[in-house]
């Protein structure tokens, strides 16, 4: 429906953004962590988005890269998780803490989240591990690239960012990320 979100940035209230885009505000909630890594308000911004259709309401979750955003999606997957809760488990966890708490089964760390008790965080595990564990495997047998963007995630860099220098599949995983360090080391 609406899965990008470009525009100028208008105004920060509390946990949610007005992005303005060709005369159109449009309210999009956030994570604290996704809010502090927006530019300054008056410039440009790319929100990953969801849009949550209920029967009355229309509500835009947005996110600064990709991964939070799919990631928001498979949380919404599971029964009795709606929007608000993925977004406190994004609040409180990194994706990757997440993933990593899905996979070891960890409910104890899920269940760190608002929202989230014992036993939905053991419900979470029970219906996302299979999805979890799959997404995982891709990107363990998948291409170099895909460890490389991880690699990079991990060392703070933003999607935008890698997706431009992280570009020949045909290298090994360390010539790809030492020519992505140092392109990014350029810029």
């Amino acid at each position: 429906m609406i899965g990008r979100i470009r525009g100028q940035l208008v105004a920060i209230v509390g946990e949610k953004i007005m992005v303005d885009v060709a005369g159109v505000g449009y309210e999009i909630a956030m994570t604290p962590t996704g809010l502090a890594d927006l530019p300054p308000i008056g410039e440009e911004v790319v929100v990953h988005t969801h849009l949550q259709v209920r029967e009355d309401d229309l509500s835009l979750y947005g996110f600064v890269d990709s991964d939070s955003s799919s990631l928001f999606k498979v949380l919404l997957s599971a029964a009795g998780i709606g929007p608000k809760v993925a977004l406190a488990l994004l609040s409180t966890h990194t994706p990757n803490e997440l993933r990593r708490a899905i996979v070891t089964e960890d409910a104890g760390a899920l269940s760190m989240a608002p929202g989230v008790g014992k036993r939905t965080a053991q419900k979470m595990i029970l219906e996302l591990l299979p999805k979890i564990a799959d997404a995982e495997a891709e990107v363990v047998s998948g291409s170099g690239q895909a460890q490389v963007r991880q690699a990079l995630e991990n060392l703070g860099y933003r999607s935008e960012e890698i997706g431009e220098v992280v570009t020949d599949p045909s290298d090994d995983v360390a010539t790809q990320l030492k020519s992505a360090l140092k392109q990014l080391g350029q810029s």
